[in-house]
Protein backbone atom coordinates (compact mmCIF):
# COMPACT_ATOMS: atom_id res chain seq x y z
CA UNK A 1 0.00 0.00 0.00
CA UNK A 2 1.38 2.83 -1.05
CA UNK A 3 1.20 6.01 1.49
CA UNK A 4 -1.12 8.19 -0.40
CA UNK A 5 -3.56 4.90 -0.05
CA UNK A 6 -2.72 5.18 3.51
CA UNK A 7 -3.46 8.81 4.12
CA UNK A 8 -6.85 7.87 2.24
CA UNK A 9 -7.65 4.99 4.52
CA UNK A 10 -6.76 7.14 7.83
CA UNK A 11 -8.71 9.92 6.19
CA UNK A 12 -12.16 7.96 5.70
CA UNK A 13 -11.50 5.79 8.99
CA UNK A 14 -11.63 9.35 11.05
CA UNK A 15 -14.14 11.24 12.58
CA UNK A 16 -15.55 14.36 11.17
CA UNK A 17 -14.95 16.72 14.36
CA UNK A 18 -11.06 15.77 13.55
CA UNK A 19 -10.80 16.13 9.99
CA UNK A 20 -9.96 19.82 10.45
CA UNK A 21 -6.35 18.65 11.70
CA UNK A 22 -5.62 16.56 8.67
CA UNK A 23 -6.95 19.18 6.40
CA UNK A 24 -5.06 21.92 8.66
CA UNK A 25 -1.71 20.04 8.61
CA UNK A 26 -1.75 18.99 4.94
CA UNK A 27 -2.51 22.42 3.95
CA UNK A 28 0.62 24.08 5.91
CA UNK A 29 3.01 20.89 4.00
CA UNK A 30 1.41 22.05 0.90
CA UNK A 31 2.23 25.74 1.60
CA UNK A 32 5.75 24.58 2.24
CA UNK A 33 5.80 23.14 -1.50
CA UNK A 34 4.53 26.40 -2.62
CA UNK A 35 7.06 28.28 -0.91
CA UNK A 36 10.34 26.20 -2.18
CA UNK A 37 8.64 26.63 -5.85
CA UNK A 38 8.46 30.75 -5.00
CA UNK A 39 12.30 30.23 -3.61
CA UNK A 40 13.34 28.41 -7.02
CA UNK A 41 11.56 31.18 -9.18
CA UNK A 42 13.12 34.27 -7.23
CA UNK A 43 16.42 32.44 -7.36
CA UNK A 44 16.44 32.56 -11.37
CA UNK A 45 14.84 35.77 -11.20
CA UNK A 46 18.13 37.19 -9.70
CA UNK A 47 20.62 35.31 -11.84
CA UNK A 48 19.03 36.29 -14.68
CA UNK A 49 19.13 39.42 -13.72
CA UNK A 50 22.88 39.00 -12.71
CA UNK A 51 23.58 37.71 -16.25
CA UNK A 52 21.97 40.66 -17.97
CA UNK A 53 23.64 42.96 -19.61
CA UNK A 54 20.80 45.38 -19.77
CA UNK A 55 20.62 46.26 -15.76
CA UNK A 56 18.65 50.14 -15.84
CA UNK A 57 19.70 52.62 -13.14
CA UNK A 58 19.23 52.66 -9.75
CA UNK A 59 16.11 54.96 -8.67
CA UNK A 60 15.45 55.42 -4.93
CA UNK A 61 12.46 54.61 -3.42
CA UNK A 62 11.59 58.37 -3.21
CA UNK A 63 11.58 58.63 -6.46
CA UNK A 64 9.90 55.75 -7.10
CA UNK A 65 6.94 57.22 -5.32
CA UNK A 66 7.09 59.94 -7.28
CA UNK A 67 7.09 58.57 -10.64
CA UNK A 68 4.15 56.28 -10.09
CA UNK A 69 2.73 59.18 -8.16
CA UNK A 70 1.55 57.42 -4.96
CA UNK A 71 0.89 58.99 -1.42
CA UNK A 72 3.05 56.81 0.43
CA UNK A 73 0.84 58.31 3.96
CA UNK A 74 -2.00 56.92 2.11
CA UNK A 75 -0.31 53.43 1.35
CA UNK A 76 1.07 53.06 4.85
CA UNK A 77 -2.21 53.99 6.54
Amino acid sequence: MSNKDLAIQLINQMPDYKLGYAVAYLQGLYADIATDDDDIFCAKLIEDYKKSDDKGEFVSFEEAVKMCEVDINAVQN
